[in-house]
């Protein structure tokens, strides 16, 4: 019977441990979460898909296959890239297309049934995950800015429109990353602690519909949000 219970427990009540991320093991000193290991376990899946969908490639794929879908999915990162960062922006495709397929499914990991028994943890209820994605992006950002400006112009920036703002600009570049991280952690994490609470109170119907919308539609906007703001943060440095 427990062990239906925390199979099951997306559709019953909840446990206290799913609103933190839980020890797994360690390393020496180093404590590796369920943060962590539910990510290995979205790395796995998207590894695994990646290689059905290209292990027998087609020319013309048969319809409603897995490449034919994965082809889809490519198409249209690509043209989200084009139509929100402008032309010769392809380089980017790689980088914005594991983007939406990590946040994707790791903001709806809160609707998988058993996630209690395999600990697995919504990652971007982890604000080290969220900082560390932002991180990344605010590496690109400054990056291809100076690879597309130069240096001198780059740093010039800074002092425009006038240069007693420099410390201001400085300020907002670095609030970019932050804004993002904390952005989307709270998010997660209050639709975590939002589904607990409803969970410990209220049978099963209606939290199945709260789920639409805080875990389902919630996820999937947020990670829509991250990625639409890292591509113009990264465009307009670029300008």
């Amino acid at each position: 019977m427990e062990l239906l219970r925390r199979l099951f427990l997306p559709l019953t009540s909840p446990d206290p441990a799913a609103f933190e991320p839980q020890v797994m093991f360690t390393v020496g000193e180093l404590e590796v979460t369920s943060t962590v290991t539910t990510t290995w376990v979205i790395m796995a899946v998207l590894f695994l898909i990646s290689f059905l969908a290209t292990r027998n490639l087609k020319e013309e794929p048969e319809a409603f296959s897995l490449q034919n879908a994965m082809e889809g999915l490519v198409q249209g990162i690509d043209s989200l890239v084009e139509g929100a960062m402008g032309p010769g922006m392809k380089q980017f495709v790689p980088y914005i297309g594991t983007l939406v397929l990590y946040l994707g499914i790791a903001n709806l990991v809160g609707i998988i049934p058993g996630r209690d028994l395999f600990n697995l943890y919504t990652p971007t209820a982890d604000l080290n995950t969220t900082f560390a994605l932002a991180a990344i992006t605010f590496f690109n950002i400054h990056f291809f800015g100076i690879k597309a400006k130069g240096i001198g112009a780059y740093l010039k920036s800074y002092f425009e429109p006038m240069p007693f703002l420099a410390p201001l600009n400085v300020i907002g570049s670095l609030a970019d990353p932050v804004s993002l991280s904390f952005r989307l952690f709270g998010n997660m994490i209050g639709g975590v602690v939002i589904m607990g609470l409803i969970y410990n109170v209220i049978t099963i119907a209606v939290p199945a519909f709260a789920s639409l919308y805080f875990d389902v539609f919630a996820g999937v906007l947020q990670a829509f949000i991250f990625t639409m703001l890292t591509m113009t943060y990264i465009s307009v440095e670029m300008e």
